[in-house]
C-alpha cells in the first residue's frame, strides 16, 4: 500500500533493513542529515518500492538528497502505480518539481517517468577481481604513488567507530580552506557525529598517519553491496608523500575483504578535470554515466515562478534572478 513516511516512523527503516541491497543513501538518518531550510526528509513506500526524497518549501518542490537515489526497487513493484499514486500526493501537497539524482545502478530502480540527462561520467572500481588483478589494473602512477608512499613510511588505519573524527574534521575543513569550497560543502561537525554515531555499519573512517599523526583521511559510506567515497581531507604537506593514492588504495581492499562488489570513486567538478582523472586513474574502465531526473509537475506554477529567468539550471525558479 503506498504511504509516504518521516525518519521517525519505524517501518522506513525496518523496511531498509530487510532489503539486501540496504542503500546507504536510501536510510532514514542518511535522508534526515539533509533536513535544513524548510526541506523534509521523507520515504515514499509501496510494495517493492522505497523512495527518498527532500520535501522543500516556499515553493514546494522534491530533490533527492546529495548522493545518489531515485525509486528503489527492493521486491516486485509496479512501476505505473507508484507513479499515479506518488504524483497525486504530490499534487496535494503543491508541489512545483521534482529532481533527483539517479542511482549509478539503473536496474535498481523503477522506470524514471520523466525526462533524464547526463551530467557528468562517475568512475566506479569493480572489486570482484582479485588483488593482483586490481593493482594491475590501475595505472602506472596510482601503482608509483602507493610504492612511494610505502616507502615514505605511511601507513593506513581502519576507523569503523570513528574514533579519530578529531583528526578528520580538522583535515576537511583544512582543505575546504584551502579549495575556497563554497559554502554547501560546509558541514558543521555535528554532521559527521550524527553519521558516525546514527550510521554505524554504513560509514567508515579512513586515515593515512605519518609517525602518528593523520595526514589524510576519508570517510565512506557503505552499502550492503557498495561502498562510497564521501569527503575527505588532506594536509597539504604531505601531498608529496602520495598519501591519497595509498589511502584509496587501501580503503578499496578493506571494502573488498568486507564483502563489496563496488567501490563508487565518484565523478569531477566538471568534464575530464582534474579531480575526475585521478579517480579514473584506480579504474580506467570502470566509467558509468551520472544521471539526473526532472520533471515539472505543475508546469503553471512552474512558468510563474521562472519567469524571467533563462537558464539551463533546474528547477530554473531556484537559479539566481
Amino acid at each position: 500500500m503506498f504511504e509516504v513516511l518521516t525518519p521517525d516512523d519505524g517501518r522506513w527503516e525496518a523496511l531498509w533493513g530487510a532489503w539486501p541491497e540496504r542503500e546507504v543513501h536510501a536510510h532514514p538518518e542518511y535522508v534526515r542529515l539533509f533536513e535544513e531550510d524548510g526541506a523534509r526528509a521523507l520515504c515514499a513506500v509501496d510494495d517493492g518500492v522505497l523512495y527518498p526524497f527532500l520535501l522543500r518549501s516556499d515553493p514546494v518542490d522534491l530533490v533527492s538528497p546529495y548522493g545518489y537515489g531515485g525509486a528503489f526497487r527492493t521486491g516486485d513493484a509496479d512501476a505505473d502505480a507508484f507513479w499515479r499514486a506518488f504524483d497525486e500526493w504530490a499534487a496535494d501537497q503543491g508541489a512545483v518539481s521534482e529532481l533527483v539524482r539517479l542511482s549509478l545502478f539503473p536496474e535498481r530502480l523503477l522506470p524514471y517517468p520523466g525526462e533524464r540527462e547526463q551530467r557528468l561520467v562517475n568512475v566506479v572500481r569493480d572489486l570482484e577481481p582479485s588483488e593482483d588483478e586490481l593493482w594491475a589494473d590501475y595505472e602506472h602512477k596510482v601503482r608509483k604513488n602507493v610504492k612511494k608512499a610505502r616507502r615514505s613510511g605511511l601507513t593506513v588505519e581502519i576507523d569503523e567507530a570513528g574514533e579519530r573524527l578529531d583528526d578528520f574534521v580538522r583535515l576537511y575543513e583544512h582543505t575546504l580552506d584551502r579549495r575556497g569550497a563554497a559554502p554547501r560543502y560546509r558541514f558543521p561537525r555535528a554532521f559527521f557525529e550524527r553519521i558516525r554515531d546514527r550510521l554505524a555499519g554504513q560509514a567508515v573512517f579512513a586515515h593515512v598517519l605519518r609517525e602518528g599523526r593523520v595526514v589524510s583521511s576519508e570517510l565512506a559510506l557503505l552499502s550492503a553491496t557498495s561502498a562510497y567515497s564521501f569527503l575527505g581531507g588532506t594536509d597539504d604537506e604531505a601531498f608529496e608523500l602520495r598519501p591519497n593514492d595509498l589511502l584509496k588504495h587501501e580503503l578499496m581492499l578493506w571494502a573488498k575483504a568486507a564483502g563489496k562488489r563496488r567501490f563508487v570513486l565518484g565523478g569531477g567538478h566538471a568534464p575530464d578535470d582534474g579531480i575526475f582523472r585521478y579517480k579514473r586513474s584506480f579504474a580506467p574502465g570502470g566509467l558509468v554515466p551520472f544521471e539526473v531526473g526532472m520533471r515539472v509537475l505543475d508546469p503553471e506554477r512552474y512558468a510563474e515562478l521562472s519567469r524571467g529567468r533563462e537558464t539551463a539550471f533546474f528547477p530554473a525558479y531556484r537559479s539566481a534572478a
